[in-house]
């Protein structure tokens, strides 16, 4: 398949992105990788793709134009693919109709997380696509909490947490016991949209489930 990722952002996506092209390419797909998202409003060039994978954060300063939104809307909703990563699903200000593609994501002034970390990851739906051949694996990653999330989602991976206080932006702050969903599936007009949490850093694309997962994301998406 004929991949584009869109990378870069207040995020280690030098560490990550290299990590994601080497997998995407070893399992034997075209990747296009850039670093702007300009290339989002030009529809003749995005139809050459078959998903769009976002391993970016764009927000603020980042954030996508009237044009690549609309551009973004229209690759999706016409039919192709779309895979989202991480912080990918931050919804900015500037464009809350994002949160209608991507079913949720981080909330630049609400979301939390414990400390970067190992924890064990649980396939809550071992019969969905998404998670084809993975069992229940430990990473090395970042757990969201306090994430925008829409109700209907298909959730098929989440991880659990004890209750604790820890630093959170200098001060310390009460992170809540749970169950929280890591990995969901949704459609966006006749697009696939597939969205995981994992991924912070390249130690965490390094797990061989993670990588496993967002290949399985990709071969959802696109059929």
């Amino acid at each position: 398949m004929k991949l584009l990722v869109i990378a870069g952002g207040r995020h280690p996506y030098e560490e990550s992105t290299p990590v994601l092209e080497r997998f995407l390419q070893a399992a034997g797909h075209a990747v296009t990788v850039n670093w702007d998202a300009k290339v989002l409003s030009n529809g003749k060039e995005m139809e050459n793709y078959d998903v769009l994978i976002f391993n970016t954060l764009r927000a603020n300063e980042t954030a996508l134009s009237k044009e690549e939104q609309d551009g973004m809307k229209e690759f999706i909703s016409n039919g192709k693919g779309f895979v989202c990563i991480h912080i990918s699903g931050c919804i900015p200000d500037s464009w809350s109709e994002y949160r209608e593609i991507t079913g949720g994501g981080w909330d630049m002034a609400k979301s939390f997380h414990p400390p970067y970390g190992q924890f064990t990851v649980n396939i809550r739906n071992p019969s969905h696509p998404g998670v084809t051949g993975i069992t229940d694996f430990v990473t090395n990653d970042e757990l969201y909490m306090g994430i925008q999330y829409n109700e209907g989602n298909d959730v098929f991976m989440t991880a659990d947490s004890d209750e604790g206080t820890h630093q959170w932006r200098g001060n310390p702050t009460y992170m809540p016991a749970g169950t929280f969903p890591l990995g969901w599936t949704r459609t966006y007009g006749h697009g696939k949209v597939f969205v995981t949490l994992l991924g912070h850093n390249g130690l965490s694309f390094e797990t061989v489930e993670f990588q496993k997962l967002v290949l399985n994301g990709i071969n959802w998406a696109a059929n």
